[in-house]
């Protein structure tokens, strides 16, 4: 009964006690710019967005997703050594912004980044001025260059305390300048993606005018058209002829018997589908892509293929960008590093996975807790469980107790005596 009268009393709902008209439960921050779409959402330009590219690009973006980014230290061998639990890190796996998680922003930069071609990543938020000296990253942004000056850079970016985009400066050792590693395949003029997109929007026009309901007729009058007297009874005709056609139900019109009409509107073959399909093919084999692939039945040869040739390239751009402007030199010296790992055991079936699973169980490189954590299983309350050993091998009474037993050198030489 005190359980429920304390949620009546301190109990908030919603969708109850608000005006629906009235703006002022809002605090004043939180009124601004009013959209009724998501305002800061990427949006492909250049014509990427009505044409095939646009689902490579998709493709690779949420792929990329897949990948973890995280702020960590090496050891001397250059080695994983462990996660630094730092802002940077909670950008890149947590909350990126008040808008993207980590992983949202991550598509994000990879999408930018192809219709693009080269991007900043922005640190909206720090603990200090970017632009002066040291400081931690507490929210990145993905932002659009504009113009390029020798030491800094003209950046859009959202702007999440007015709603809109705003223009800003950066130092170039402020934000991280990310150029696409397909640069020539996908943003060049005269690059393939371009000559794609191109030849799509063409073939697009030339489908909007065969559908577009035009008859594209020659109207033949019996007389020569030679003054302004018969252009203007020309005109005069045309105009009735549109007249019967616009008024009839069925679109019928009468013409007379010395006029002829000629219609223009006839199937004409071009090699419009082919070229498209061509430059598919070949966008698709310069960027690693197969069909197998984008309908998710390649084999596991023809995934790896696609991650080194395609994601890899991209995955490290990003983090050698991020490295070398938000980590300062002393915590590179110290080994820290913003790298990214993929998971080996999302691609792997279930059928395979318990063999794979025994594996690393027995040549001791992973745990038991962490194999089961790996597929979603509770870990164990077992001291076996979090043992980095092979179970197939019997362990010795020393190795269970954690005891040696100490040998008497003397022993050895009574019973020798002895023998003699």
């Amino acid at each position: 009964m005190a359980v429920f009268m304390s949620r009546v009393k301190s109990g908030w709902n919603a969708f109850k006690g608000r005006d629906p008209t009235s703006m002022e439960f809002l605090k004043p921050v939180e009124i601004g710019n009013v959209s009724s779409s998501r305002p800061d959402r990427m949006r492909f330009t250049g014509g990427n967005l009505r044409s095939i590219v646009s689902k490579v690009y998709n493709k690779i973006a949420v792929d990329a997703t897949q990948i973890n980014f995280n702020h960590v230290r090496l050891d001397d061998d250059g080695n994983f050594k462990e996660i630094i639990d730092s802002t940077l890190n909670n950008c890149l796996t947590i909350e990126a912004n008040l808008d993207q998680s980590g992983k949202a922003l991550i598509q994000d930069i990879v999408q930018s980044l192809f219709d693009e071609g080269c991007i900043a990543i922005v640190p909206t938020d720090t603990d200090e001025d970017p632009n002066v000296g040291k400081y931690d990253v507490l929210t990145l942004r993905v932002g659009k260059i504009l113009e390029w000056y020798p030491n800094s850079v003209k950046v859009r970016v959202y702007n999440q305390d007015t709603g809109r985009y705003s223009d800003i400066f950066m130092k170039k050792s402020a934000c991280a300048i990310i150029e696409n590693p397909f640069y020539a395949i996908m943003n060049e003029p005269n690059s393939t993606a371009q000559r794609l997109i191109k030849t799509i929007n063409s073939l697009n026009k030339a489908n909007e005018q065969t559908t577009s309901g035009k008859l594209d007729l020659i109207f033949q009058l019996p007389y020569v058209i030679k003054n302004e007297q018969k252009k203007a009874e020309a005109k005069k005709r045309k105009a009735d002829l549109e007249e019967q056609l616009d008024e009839s139900k069925h679109g019928i019109a009468y013409v007379d018997a010395t006029e002829h009409v000629t219609q223009l509107n006839r199937s004409i073959d071009n090699s419009l589908w082919e070229q498209v399909k061509e430059l598919t093919q070949e966008l698709y084999n310069e960027l690693g892509l197969t069909q197998a692939i984008l309908d998710g039945s390649a084999s596991e040869e023809e995934n790896i293929n696609y991650f080194n040739g395609s994601i890899a390239p991209v995955c490290d751009a990003i983090v050698d960008g991020m490295t070398r402007v938000f980590l300062t030199k002393t915590a590179i010296t110290q080994k820290q590093r913003v790298v990214y790992y993929r998971d080996p055991f999302k691609l792997v079936p279930v059928s395979q996975l318990a063999d794979i699973a025994d594996k690393f169980r027995r040549n001791e490189i992973m745990k038991s807790n962490e194999i089961r954590s790996k597929i979603g299983l509770k870990p164990l309350d077992d001291e076996k469980a979090n043992d980095l050993s092979n179970p197939n091998i019997n362990k010795s009474n020393e190795e269970l107790t954690g005891t040696k037993t100490k040998v008497d050198p003397n022993i050895d030489v009574q019973n020798k005596s002895k023998e003699e």
